[in-house]
């Protein structure tokens, strides 16, 4: 488990992060949300030992990440700009680092090149931005890495190779005790995915939780009535959005489910059902139930 206790960084006047906690527990695929600026990468590069924080702690396991080479084989950091040498190809970066994580997989390296079809001589600033993230994505999955922390990892690939990538962290989670880190802008790309979501906002951390403890308390019912229903007829209930076209209404309400279904009840729908939110939809919930607009954290 990583550890962070009200981690503050700066560069120069410009404050990055502000008093962070969280965890970073095994068994979980975590999605870390927020715009561009909000403190995403910095907070990577922190998990990572890359930076040292000004003030607060950062641990692995109770030990310091920091210029602590054994907790650094631990943690693999794919940034948002791949890093790779000079002239560099695929096959010499892998000797790198082999050097660097002492149980780097041969076999699944070379496995994951063949069924990407990359060609493991070839130089890699001769690769698409596409091509250059696979690579990265190769090596980070060969590493056996405990910790693989993705920095919008995702730009420039296609539909299909997203995909993959999420199989195989899935794959990663249930075979090998990965334990995935996932910085996005975007909470449809971690919809499918993500167990637990982190959400910074000009570099605090605004929403630490499980995604199923989100849930809680919070449904979207789809209902048709007889005739056209008003904001008034639910008016005891804490209803987040209503959206209503003739006499069919979608509501997200915040409330326990059978208080929720009793008020609906009492309208006498013609047609009722439970239907599952959306990722957006849910952080929509929690970032208003805390006092955020959602729309001043992600657009």
């Amino acid at each position: 488990m990583i550890q962070l206790d009200k981690v503050n960084k700066s560069f120069g006047s410009l404050t990055a992060l502000r008093e962070v906690t969280m965890q970073v527990e095994d068994g979980h695929i975590f999605g870390l949300v927020g715009t561009n600026g909000a403190g995403k990468s910095t907070l990577l590069r922190i998990l990572a030992g890359i930076y040292r924080a000004d003030s607060g702690q950062v641990l692995y396991d109770g030990a310091p990440v920091y210029e602590n080479i054994p907790v650094k084989q631990e943690i693999f950091y794919i940034s948002d700009d791949p890093y790779y040498f000079l002239n560099a190809s695929i096959d010499e970066m892998k000797s790198y680092y082999r050097n660097l994580y002492p149980r780097f997989d041969q076999a699944l390296y070379t496995k994951l090149l063949s069924g990407l079809d990359l060609d493991p001589n070839r130089k890699l600033h001769t690769f698409s931005k596409g091509m250059l993230r696979q690579a990265i994505i190769v090596l980070a999955f060969a590493s056996r890495s405990h910790y693989i922390l993705f920095d919008e990892t995702f730009d420039g690939l296609d539909p299909v190779m997203r995909q993959a990538v999420k199989r195989l962290i899935a794959s990663g989670v249930a075979e090998n005790e990965l334990v995935p880190v996932i910085a996005s802008h975007n909470l449809r790309e971690l919809e499918d995915i993500a167990d637990h979501v982190s959400v910074l906002h000009r570099g605090s951390m605004v929403l630490d939780m499980r995604l199923d403890d989100m849930r809680a308390d919070i449904y979207k019912i789809q209902c048709a009535f007889s005739e056209v229903p008003t904001p008034q007829w639910f008016q005891d209930l804490d209803v987040i959005q209503m959206e209503v076209r003739g006499r069919f209404a979608t509501l997200v309400v915040r409330a326990p489910k059978a208080e929720i279904l009793a008020a609906v009840q009492a309208r006498e729908p013609v047609f009722m059902e439970t239907i599952p939110l959306t990722l957006e939809e849910i952080f929509i919930a929690q970032m208003e139930g805390i006092g955020y607009e959602a729309k001043h954290i992600l657009l």
